[in-house]
């Protein structure tokens, strides 16, 4: 009796085994927690959709630590490019985060020329390279080689004042050479300038929400209060960066406003999409002592897409075209994956990249299949596959069957497919209302057109049968004043 237990026990450690040997390896736990936001704005749990793969700082590389990195930017051939502001140099890296050269300076006039507290960092298709050299007062343009090509200087320009003080920020620059210029204490918006450099002109001026009852006050007060008074003054962008179609986005730098992000049109004009439950803002809900989200940079990751860097909680947003929260990652500590301070996010094929100035780093996050699954779903949706989109919507659903969005992408393959009757239930999962009502009158109108026939049908024969009750009753009435005139 002994032997056989003894022997169904051992069976039963092979099994055990071999069980345990046929599982994944699971991920490592984030430092952090994610979470979204429903449609009552309650944050509820969600599954991590980025983990940290790894952490890069100078020493990793040889080149000593990193001081105060400002921005981060990765080329069209992969290569990633970080801003080492304290240190007034540019550190190359391949795609493999493998150390390909240092720029510190450069060639102007036959002598050796250093960037002071450089702050913006943009590389174009050329592998041209834009550095925003706020301590000199200008934007150098170097080539892929580190020579100079031009420089922007302070413009001359009638709409500048005469003690204009040029001190450019952050940057970025569209395909056919504009440079569009975040600079310090301009609040007209975001400076534009040709592929030559000549000044254009602003673009995209934030606009002043008034509160009128100070309005009023100011008008009733006198000259020496109203000097006391905060001015209405617009805030200033604290970043941008730019799609594939020429549109720039833009982070506002004021964490009160209620359009800290925005989409700007050729003509300067705001056309973010903002079609979500709430406002395309960070954080919907947040303590008082900690305040709402500061935006302080954008990154498009194409397909609609687009990330915004919180320096509040010091989390990343991401979003659809149609300004959905996808989800959100990262957050405050000191463990691998959480950011001290963070001032610029940046994307290397799949991956994300956030430069943190407290760590002196760069974190690099990976994708989960979570997060891999949702950006495939989006991608395909703006795209206009949506019926291709389905089965990875619902493979979301196996992972968070709480992902609204999800149910609204399997709702509108149904609506594109004319199943109007099974997107009703997918769009009130996903309390889509807008959609629910288009699914709603297009399935009653297609229950009208299916029972016409048979409504016509009925129809018809109720209004004979009506006839032919009131022939029958006044062929009765008739009949009964007949007998009644017979009995006089």
């Amino acid at each position: 009796m002994a032997r056989t237990v003894k022997r169904w026990l051992s069976l039963l450690a092979a099994v055990s085994l071999l069980l345990v040997n046929a599982m994944p390896a699971a991920a490592s736990p984030a430092p952090y927690d994610s979470y979204n936001y429903n449609y009552w704005k309650e944050a509820v749990p969600s599954p991590d959709a980025y983990l940290p793969e790894r952490t890069i700082s100078g020493s990793d590389l040889g080149i000593g630590e990193f001081k105060d990195p400002g921005d981060i930017n990765v080329s069209s051939s992969g290569q990633i490019y970080i801003l080492d502001s304290g240190n007034s140099r540019i550190v190359v890296m391949d795609a493999n985060y493998k150390l390909l050269r240092v720029i510190e300076g450069f060639m102007l006039d036959g002598s050796k020329e250093a960037f002071s507290v450089p702050s913006g960092l943009f590389v174009d298709e050329e592998e041209q390279i834009y550095i925003a050299d706020t301590g000199n007062s200008r934007v150098v343009v170097l080539d892929a080689e580190g020579n100079l090509v031009h420089t922007i200087t302070k413009p001359e320009s009638d709409i500048l004042a005469t003690d204009f003080q040029f001190q450019p920020l952050k940057l970025t620059v569209d395909r056919v050479g504009r440079v569009y210029v975040v600079a310090q204490g301009v609040y007209e918006g975001i400076m534009q300038f040709d592929e030559n450099g000549q000044f254009i002109g602003y673009v995209g001026t934030n606009k002043v929400e008034r509160d009128y009852g100070e309005y009023i006050w100011r008008m009733l007060s006198t000259k020496a209060q109203r000097a006391q008074m905060v001015l209405f003054v617009p805030t200033e962008f604290s970043n941008a960066d730019i799609d594939h179609k020429g549109f720039v986005y833009a982070t506002n730098i004021d964490p009160g406003s209620n359009e800290p992000i925005k989409r700007l049109n050729p003509s300067g004009e705001d056309v973010l999409k903002r079609f979500g439950y709430y406002d395309v803002k960070g954080d919907i809900r947040f303590r008082n002592s900690t305040g709402p989200s500061k935006l302080i940079d954008v990154k498009v990751l194409g397909n609609g897409m687009y990330s915004v860097l919180d320096a509040t909680q010091n989390r990343v947003f991401t979003y659809d075209d149609e300004g959905h929260l996808l989800y959100i990652y990262g957050g405050k500590g000191n463990q691998v994956g959480t950011l001290k301070t963070p001032v610029a996010i940046e994307q290397s094929g799949d991956h994300s990249l956030v430069l943190d100035r407290g760590k002196s780093n760069l974190v690099v996050y990976e994708p989960t299949r979570f997060g891999s699954t949702v950006n495939q779903a989006v991608a395909l949706h703006y795209q206009g596959e949506d019926t291709e989109a389905v089965h990875l919507w619902k493979e979301v659903l196996k992972l968070n069957a709480n992902y609204d969005i999800a149910y609204i992408g399997i709702g509108k393959s149904l609506l594109m497919e004319k199943k109007n009757e099974e997107a009703l239930g997918y769009f009130e999962l996903g309390m889509d209302r807008k959609s629910y009502s288009v699914a709603f009158k297009r399935h009653r109108r297609e229950v009208m057109k299916e029972n016409f026939g048979t409504f016509l049908t009925v129809a018809i024969v109720a209004v004979f049968v009506l006839i032919l009750v009131r022939l029958a009753v006044k062929w009765k009435r008739r009949r009964q004043i007949d007998r009644e005139a017979g009995l006089h």
